[in-house]
């Protein structure tokens, strides 16, 4: 059976995302992923492509993309929901392994690991290197899924990585955090470099993907028409805010002056000191606010959605449980800033049927979501 998604919803997903983006949508954007549905085929035998399995370079790109079209071929999209494959499979920030660190998936998880550990940072440089094996595999599974989809799967940007959280694979451990203080200098050659070596890729692969793909996306799930990006600094919950508008926010600012829809990842309370900043930045239209690892939910955070909210911004609530409870935050959060509409709420897939669907999509058209 072929993806169960009618191609004459793309422009209502275009339309949606479109206005939501410019402030104009009057509803939160609610994307609802069921799974357990019936493909109508064998099962592939090989794996599905994923950190586990992406290092694997003798698979063809072919069928890589077959196992991935059975899966797909399995999933019903409710609401704001599209065919979409997340490749953020080859880990977080392969823009590291791009530029010569090795790719390590050996616990099942990406790690990557720097060329030579002992390397003075004088001696480091970034360069965009469109031969390197895990540029060329990206390559070659992008043109697999636009030649075998034709634009109704959108395929998502790699997860490329932030600038000081690659930087920081190349001079782990302490490291990065005494270069701050020995090498600042340094640092902001290589964060320049390592900048311009980003953006050629992106700029590679996207050209790779359009305008067969329907549009674009990143390992977030958010549709944009425009080139965007979901941008991230990690590396940032150990530095100062001092530190880090010196050495991240300019590198940040930088990339949303060249892409038209970005995200930041706010990643754990230990970069909320940095949120003033990053709200301040011209063109970032969005924020992903993650509590993190043992934090209560997004309801116990009235004030960081205030604050989201009061600068205009968009955001994302990135849930991992079911959708119903993610409902229900959503709900929370909602009351709290006075109104959904700002919000996209992302969840994990789903599996239901009977009255429990029924209730999903209750709760669906209770915020206006058809």
């Amino acid at each position: 059976m072929p993806i169960n998604f009618d191609p004459n919803r793309w422009e209502k997903i275009r339309t949606a995302y479109r206005t939501w983006w410019d402030g104009q949508l009057e509803r939160p954007l609610i994307p609802v992923t069921l799974g357990g549905g019936d493909p109508g085929r064998i099962e592939p035998a090989i794996p599905l492509l994923s950190q586990s399995t992406c290092h694997n370079l003798e698979v063809p790109a072919e069928q890589l993309i077959d196992r991935i079209d059975w899966e797909l071929s399995r999933l019903t999209w409710l609401g704001d929901a599209f065919p979409y494959f997340n490749m953020d499979c080859f880990g977080p920030g392969i823009l590291a392994a791009i530029l010569g660190a090795t790719l390590d998936n050996s616990t099942g998880r990406v790690w990557f690991h720097p060329p030579a550990p002992d390397t003075p940072i004088q001696e480091i440089h970034f360069r965009f290197d469109p031969d390197n094996i895990w540029f060329r595999r990206l390559c070659d599974i992008y043109r697999a899924g636009m030649r075998r989809w034709q634009g109704q799967v959108l395929m998502g940007m790699t997860d490329l990585g932030g600038g000081l959280d690659v930087l920081s694979i190349f001079r782990p451990g302490e490291a990065l955090l005494l270069d701050l203080y020995d090498y600042p200098g340094e640092v902001k050659r290589l964060l320049a470099e390592e900048h311009e070596a980003w953006h050629q890729c992106y700029v590679a692969l996207n050209a790779i993907l359009q305008p067969v793909n329907p549009g674009h996306s990143d390992w977030a799930g958010i549709f944009s028409e425009e080139p965007g990006y979901v941008l991230q600094s990690d590396f940032s919950y150990m530095i100062s805010r001092e530190m880090f508008d010196e050495f991240a926010l300019p590198e940040l600012t930088a990339s949303c002056r060249r892409l038209t829809r970005t995200m930041y990842h706010l990643d754990g309370v230990g970069q909320l000191p940095h949120l003033d900043s990053i709200l301040a930045i011209p063109g970032l239209g969005a924020v992903q606010w993650v509590p993190g690892d043992g934090k209560p939910d997004h309801r116990h955070w009235p004030e960081v959605h205030q604050k989201i909210a009061n600068a205009g911004k968009r955001f994302q609530i990135s849930f991992g449980g079911k959708q119903m409870e993610g409902m229900d935050i959503l709900d929370g959060v909602s009351r709290q800033i006075g109104t959904a509409k700002a919000i996209h709420l992302r969840c994990s897939l789903q599996f239901a049927k009977g009255d429990e669907l029924k209730a999903l999509q209750q709760r669906l058209s209770a915020f206006g979501v058809e």
